[in-house]
């Protein structure tokens, strides 16, 4: 059997996918995956090194454009869609999921015209564009939150969950044993797949304010490409062991590792969080579409699995005011833990992959 998972752009979108991939292909022997997104989208980078094949199609935004650019769009979405049709053709899935993202729309649709049983998943609390339009011509929704069921059709709508990577539950099953050596505090940092800018720089504003806690702190710190250089060199003018790199690809490890972690509130985030039983502190993008990583972080901070500090209100003193009170505090930290552990769900790509495959018997 073989399935086409399409979408893509940011780590959001793809992870799931590939948890996905890896749920079907572990059915049965001779199953196929093919990923298609967007030379641009993380997926060009990632699935290569994976092993996945991948094929790029011409796909870009229009919401929030201008003139000119949302005809440009449409044309490429045009030409996508012309692609996407040659791609089924060629490939002939039997089941195709749509994970969001701009690969998706010409996709899901070229799919429909072929009468190739279709599913989305969203990720986050307040749906995209994309998924909202797709839910109209898909067979199913898989949902990761209850929170946007209102916004799509009753009756094709499942709560599932967001599909994790094998690599991170295993470290569920495993029990997220920690071998570390030390009795230092480890701290991780991320802001998504390409590191988050305004997070990396407070993270340097944050260091003069923990001079009394360098010796027992340990930080990993995902920085992106861009901001590499200057958070290196700003752990190092104030004498904090620090590992500043731009991509983790082993976040297993890293979240083993983690006894507090500063981070996003993307949808993928929070559903390896919970599932790894870790206390975080989010700080939502702002300008995530509808405001979603707000909205996904307060679904943690109401059940007491996070704090929350919004951008506009972050500063270097008040973050690093959080992160010493939660140091001198072990019973916060486990009951923030423990809380997130009690919000995960860990079967959601086994969920998807019997909902697809009912679906394709019936």
């Amino acid at each position: 059997m073989k399935l086409l998972i399409a979408g893509g752009g940011t780590g959001g979108h793809l992870f799931p996918g590939i948890a996905v991939a890896e749920e079907f292909l572990g059915r049965t022997k001779g199953n196929e995956v093919l990923f298609v997104g967007t030379w641009k989208g993380i997926e060009a980078r990632v699935l290569p090194k994976l092993g996945y094949p991948l094929e790029c199609i011409t796909a870009a935004g229009i919401r929030g454009k201008g003139n000119v650019a949302r005809a440009k769009g449409l044309a490429m979405f045009l030409y996508g869609y012309a692609q996407s049709r040659k791609i089924l053709k060629e490939f002939r899935p039997d089941l195709v999921l749509g994970v969001g993202g701009y690969a998706s729309a010409p996709a899901l649709l070229a799919a429909k015209g072929m009468q190739i049983p279709r599913f989305i998943h969203e990720q986050n609390a307040i749906p995209g564009f994309t998924n909202k339009m797709l839910a109209t011509v898909a067979d199913q929704v898989f949902i990761s939150l209850e929170e946007s069921r209102k916004f799509f059709p009753e009756g094709r709508t499942l709560l599932t969950g967001n599909p994790l990577r094998r690599q991170i539950l295993e470290q569920v099953v495993d029990g997220g044993a920690d071998e570390r050596q030390d009795d230092a505090f480890h701290l991780l940092v991320f802001g998504g797949s390409s590191g988050a800018h305004r997070i990396n720089l407070t993270l340097a504003e944050v260091l003069p304010f923990l001079g009394e806690a360098k010796g027992r702190l340990r930080i990993t710190h995902q920085t992106g490409e861009n901001d590499l250089e200057d958070v290196t060199a700003a752990y190092e003018e104030h004498g904090f062991q620090a590992d500043a790199v731009p991509f983790i690809d082993g976040m297993a490890d890293a979240y083993r590792w983690a006894d507090l972690i500063v981070c996003r509130a993307g949808a993928t985030t929070i559903a390896e969080i919970t599932a790894c039983g870790k206390p975080c502190i989010f700080i939502p993008y702002p300008h995530a579409v509808d405001d979603h990583q707000r909205r996904n972080a307060e679904a943690l901070l109401k059940c007491g699995a996070g704090l929350v500090i919004i951008e506009k209100e972050l500063t270097g003193e008040l973050l690093a005011r959080t992160i010493r009170e939660l140091m001198d505090d072990p019973a916060k930290l486990r009951a923030m833990g423990d809380a997130a552990k009690g919000l995960a769900r860990l079967a959601a790509a086994q969920t998807i992959v019997d909902e697809m495959l009912k679906a394709k018997k019936q």
